[in-house]
């Protein structure tokens, strides 16, 4: 068994990523592991085991949707299984960022079309991610369309 700290290390880390990215609490990956809560926070903390493998860390690892032998590869160095999403950080933009590159986007994507055209294009979409939640509502207040910003 490998006895690394920084091989547990990171795949305590694995494991509490993957079981985020899935927005479940510690109880809840441990009640679909079959496992305790505290089981999923120990596997979590990264400490090395005293003497085996927990059988608890391939129950948990089955249960975040991880193949056989991915714990193993985890602990041998490789990444874990959907790994590339945990580690790019997240960038906020505001909503005229947005609309600008949909916008230049648009332009790029079709031709023969006005610059009202995608503008109106642009609000229907900025209005539909609002919608859906992943903008918040705003006081109507619309960003500018003179030159500057195009």
């Amino acid at each position: 068994m490998n006895r690394d700290p920084e091989a547990w290390s990171r795949l305590g880390r694995a494991l509490r990523n993957a079981r985020e990215h899935r927005s479940l609490t510690q109880a809840e990956l441990g009640e679909a592991a079959g496992v305790s809560g505290r089981s999923v926070q120990d596997a979590e903390s990264g400490a090395v085991p005293k003497s085996r493998m927990p059988y608890t860390i391939g129950r948990i690892a089955a249960a975040l949707g991880w193949p056989e032998g991915a714990v193993d590869a985890v602990l041998d160095g490789q990444s874990p299984p959907g790994d590339g999403w945990q580690d790019v950080p997240v960038q906020h933009l505001t909503e005229e960022q947005l609309a600008g590159i949909m916008t230049t986007a648009m332009v790029r994507a079709t031709e023969h079309t006005t610059s009202a055209e995608i503008r109106a294009a642009t609000k229907i979409a900025l209005d539909e991610l609002r919608r859906q939640g992943y903008l918040p509502e705003t006081d109507r207040v619309q960003p500018s369309t003179t030159s500057e910003n195009s």
